[in-house]
């Protein structure tokens, strides 16, 4: 059975998994995609940039060799502040206790803290809110100084070496797009990735900035912004107006607004991307447990499950797959728990992806799209081929949300795998999409060989006519004899 054909047995919402010490081997890579992933992730802020080609290239080897398709996302830092080299690692922190950060980095007291961030000192002030360790202690920024800032801890816990420092409400003169972040994404254009992704996005501009700087290097990488700040909900919808899709990083975005407001601001950024038939992905801390557990618990899969319910089209995992023990385990409960709650979806109202206003969809192909899903439900159509040169169709369909299995089908390698990142979309290599005929039997061969269609049944082709530029106007049904 081909990838594609085993693509109708999983999920059709997509895994991205982290690629780490764990999952790195070239057998355990072949393991995930069997299990279900979809998209790798490698991120930058670990590991170095000889461990991140050479897992470049093992995807690529592995997907080469076993015909697979699956995309590579290149996940940059940003601008993460961190702590240094603490005096004492692990330091309980008491209520009450004072901690100073400094500009120095090298703490003389246990109770000195250095960080990554030089002009911190300068920039915070009296009432300002300092999490750390993802939120678990709370300081309070009590007198400032000019070569310190003096915090109270307000809520206990332990901090060490190199943990993240959050500043929920601060404005820092720091840039979104580091210089570490420019090199890697230069790197990542000459790798050939499929996806870049930005953290700590505050607005457009940076977005924009990131664009100009991957095609001036020739990438057509798909650009993504982490929505993980304030200021980022803030402006939402020109920022996913601005990129290609959209990630919910729950981590830091839980620390940088109210915990209690999280849930709520993960169900709006999916619904701001599905009016804008963006890909949207929801992250961090999904199956956690399952770093030390063959098992998720309960509200993890909960987690998840509504994830789903709320309209995402891929979910990620970060530890579970990059450190943890059981990476394969945590792929196969991921698209198990997708894969049920999906059923319950099947049976609600379906909308057809009425058209929006989205200025980035060409109109005809929109309406194409819209007709095509109608079309395929009345004849009880059994698959639907998206022929795409850029990926924009299949983009557009994955946001309808049917259930008849989709094969996206392209001349272009790098659409077939961004077509990984869309929901339902299930990319099939080596088709003749220049051939209207040569890819009905193909399509019908296939589906034939692999048990997804028999006589009688029907299949409708989505395709461009070449009667209107850039635009997919021809909606064909061909009916197996």
């Amino acid at each position: 059975m081909t990838s594609a054909a085993k693509k109708i047995l999983h999920a059709r919402t997509k895994i991205v998994a982290t690629i780490g010490p764990a999952s790195d081997s070239p057998e355990m890579i072949e393991q995930l995609i069997d299990a279900g992933a979809d998209v790798f992730r490698i991120n930058t802020a670990h590991g170095s940039r000889k461990s991140h080609q050479e897992s470049i290239d093992r995807i690529r080897d592995v997907t080469r060799k076993t015909d697979r398709h699956c995309a590579i996302l290149v996940d940059l830092a940003g601008p993460k502040i961190r702590l240094g080299q603490l005096a004492t690692s692990p330091l309980e922190c008491e209520a009450g206790d004072e901690l100073h950060f400094i500009r120095d980095d090298s703490p003389q007291h246990e109770h000195e803290l250095p960080s990554t961030y030089k002009p911190l000192v300068d920039e915070l002030k009296e009432g300002h809110s300092v999490m750390l360790a993802d939120g678990a202690v709370g300081l309070e920024v009590i007198d400032t100084a000019p070569d310190r800032a003096v915090c109270r801890v307000v809520s206990p816990g332990t901090i060490r070496h190199r943990q993240g420092i959050n500043l929920p409400g601060v404005a820092l003169s720091v840039p979104s797009i580091t210089e570490k972040d420019r090199d890697n994404a230069l790197w990542a254009s000459r790798a050939g990735v499929d996806f870049v992704s930005l953290s700590f996005v505050r607005g457009p501009d940076e977005i924009h900035e990131l664009r100009r700087l991957l095609t001036s290097h020739g990438s057509t990488a798909m650009v993504i912004a982490k929505i993980e700040k304030r200021e980022a909900l803030e402006h939402l919808e020109a920022i996913v107006d601005a990129s290609d899709a959209v990630m919910v990083a729950r981590g830091d975005l839980g620390v940088e607004i109210d915990v209690a407001e999280t849930p709520l601001a993960q169900k709006r950024v999916i619904r701001v991307c599905q009016e804008r038939r963006k890909p949207v992905i929801v992250a961090t801390q999904m199956l956690d447990s399952m770093q030390q557990n063959r098992r998720p618990t309960r509200a993890e899969a909960s987690d998840v499950a509504n994830a789903i319910l709320d309209g995402a089209d891929a979910c990620m995992l970060s530890g579970e797959t990059a450190v943890g023990k059981y990476p394969r385990d945590a792929v196969e409960m991921m698209d198990r728990i997708l894969a049920t709650t999906e059923e319950l979806l099947r049976d609600a109202p379906q909308t057809w992806g009425e058209p929006t206003a989205d200025s980035s969809v060409h109109p005809i192909t929109e309406a194409v799209v819209f007709g095509s899903g109608r079309i395929a439900d009345r004849l009880n159509a059994k698959l639907v081929v998206v022929s795409s040169h850029s990926g924009e169709t299949a983009r557009v369909k994955a946001k309808q949300r049917d259930y008849i299995p989709t094969i996206g089908v392209s001349d272009c390698e790098a659409t077939l795998r961004r077509m990984c990142l869309f929901w339902g979309i299930i990319p099939l290599p080596h088709a003749p999409v220049k051939d209207g005929p040569a890819l009905r039997e193909f399509i019908q061969d296939w589906g034939i060989e692999h048990n997804a269609i028999a006589p009688g049944d029907r299949i409708v082709f989505m395709l461009g006519s070449q009667i209107a530029k850039y635009a997919h106007n021809a909606l064909i049904v061909h009916e197996i004899e």
